[in-house]
């Protein structure tokens, strides 16, 4: 995924550590000559061992500021196979979508189905009425990595779907 960003002349902004799958991320994206930007509150400075070599590194006061710096810098979302904070920050993107704050494209890498039961609770979600009909596709999909950077590229708005707008299929 770091190759592909750097190759396509992107950009990666991330939480701005140097540990785990999104410091592998990083390091690939900057070996590759992409531009890395990371955004790390100042509390979790320490404790996530900010990345050094990136290209730009944010430091914010909050995790709130921090997802709020990270989404303002973005045009698009792509969520790897994570943890509690990568579904804190997934389903906050995708909130501030439904809602209309944002029109940015949302994507999943589903690496060996990881998403398939987050993607099965969304469209359960939906069907009990939790969730407004046609925004389970918030969460698109994809195994392919190039696939995914391609709709993240060309996908158009998906904010707050109005009643009666047909959605492109998954």
């Amino acid at each position: 995924m770091g190759e592909a960003i750097a190759r396509r002349g992107l950009e990666l902004v991330y939480g701005g550590g140097s540990l785990g799958l999104m410091g592998i991320l990083a390091d690939a994206a900057l070996a590759a000559g992409g531009r890395v930007i990371g955004v790390l509150p100042r509390g979790l400075f320490a404790r996530e061992v900010a990345h050094r070599g990136l290209t730009e590194l944010r430091v914010t006061e909050s995790m709130h500021e921090r997802k709020a710096v990270m989404a303002d810098l973005a045009d698009a979302f792509i969520a790897l196979p994570g943890g509690f904070g990568t579904c804190d920050e997934l389903f906050e993107v995708v909130t501030w979508a439904q809602i209309g704050l944002h029109g940015k494209p949302i994507a999943l890498l589903d690496v060996e189905s990881y998403f398939d039961p987050l993607i099965a609770f969304a469209e359960q979600a939906e069907r009990e009425g939790f969730v407004p009909p046609g925004n389970a596709i918030l969460l698109s999909r994809f195994h392919d990595i190039d696939a995914a950077l391609d709709y993240l590229a060309s996908a158009t708005v998906r904010a707050t779907i109005p009643s009666g707008v047909e959605l492109p299929q998954r």
